[in-house]
């Protein structure tokens, strides 16, 4: 499994399907990625309505620039398959998948996006996949789920369908999803595809978001889901690295290249070891502002 080249996902808005007024204003912010959803923030009696009104204004996204991943219903719930009908296309360039639980789910979801493609004359493998890690039968199976199809560049994490199905509260410290958010973190690294973290629902609590996005990176998340377009802007910028991180990281790579040049396996810098891991992390930080300039 691997990431598409030059592939920026820090920020994933979510805009309720059923609502036509914020899926137009949705084309006037600035998140990485659009999810018009279809999934929980649409009542089961305006599914219908709220494909129809996504599926007539993906291609508006798509023009706008917009990189447009829906979010269906799972298989299971009834809705899935008619989501997919309705959506895979040229204008959307992938799904998102709600209450994934097992490898062969991505597998189905494969077989019929495949079948899609081939009636819209889309070639095939284009459509990515991106599907939530939101139950403890997932949780166990996050790997697998992430490698069960080259379909699949990201696992996504979802905090509060996480703690409905364990049976435990979800409270504003996060303690209770430490443990999952960690496992779908290293499911998506060991796979080789990005880690997207749960959003923050205190969408007014700056400060809270903020604390949120830096915890999130620091078990290595590569992006996050917004459920109001004031997270963007926080999002985008902290999932850049910083002006000290970009400079301390130079700063390593020079003393390793020194130390090459000397002779050296390893050097010290302000007091402290330099070894071969932190050289290669230093690289690859870098790498990724790289990466982040060029999209």
């Amino acid at each position: 499994m691997s990431v598409p080249t030059g592939t920026i996902m820090r920020s994933l808005l979510f805009i309720p399907g059923n609502r036509l007024d914020m899926l137009r204003k949705g084309l006037g912010f600035s998140p990485d990625v659009v999810i018009p959803d279809l999934e929980d923030s649409v009542p089961n009696a305006e599914k219908d309505d709220a494909r129809e009104k996504v599926a007539g204004i993906v291609e508006e996204f798509t023009k706008t620039g917009f990189r447009v991943i829906p979010r269906i219903n799972s298989l299971n719930s009834g809705y899935g398959k008619q989501d997919l009908q309705a959506l895979v296309g040229p204008n959307i360039w992938g799904i998102n998948v709600g209450k994934t639980d097992r490898p062969e789910d991505i597998l189905e979801l494969d077989s019929i996006i495949t079948d899609l493609e081939t009636g819209s004359q889309v070639k095939n493998g284009t459509i990515k996949l991106i599907p939530y890690i939101e139950s403890a039968m997932a949780l166990i199976n996050a790997y697998s789920i992430a490698i069960a199809s080259p379909r699949v560049i990201g696992l996504a994490f979802g905090a509060e369908d996480f703690t409905k199905d364990m049976g435990i509260e979800r409270t504003d410290t996060g303690q209770e999803i430490e443990y999952p958010r960690y496992v779908v973190a290293v499911a998506a690294r060991a796979a080789n595809v990005m880690a997207f973290d749960t959003p923050n629902v205190n969408f007014r609590d700056e400060i809270g978001l903020e604390l949120d996005i830096k915890k999130a990176i620091s078990v290595g998340y590569t992006g996050k889901f917004a459920i109001h377009p004031a997270q963007i802007e926080s999002i985008n910028r902290l999932f850049v690295p910083s002006e000290d991180q970009v400079l301390q990281a130079k700063r390593i790579v020079e003393a390793a290249e020194k130390a090459e040049l000397e002779g050296k396996g390893a050097t010290t810098l302000d007091g402290k070891m330099i070894d071969v891991p932190i050289v290669e992390r230093a690289k690859k930080l870098l790498a990724k502002l790289e990466t982040h300039a060029k999209d």
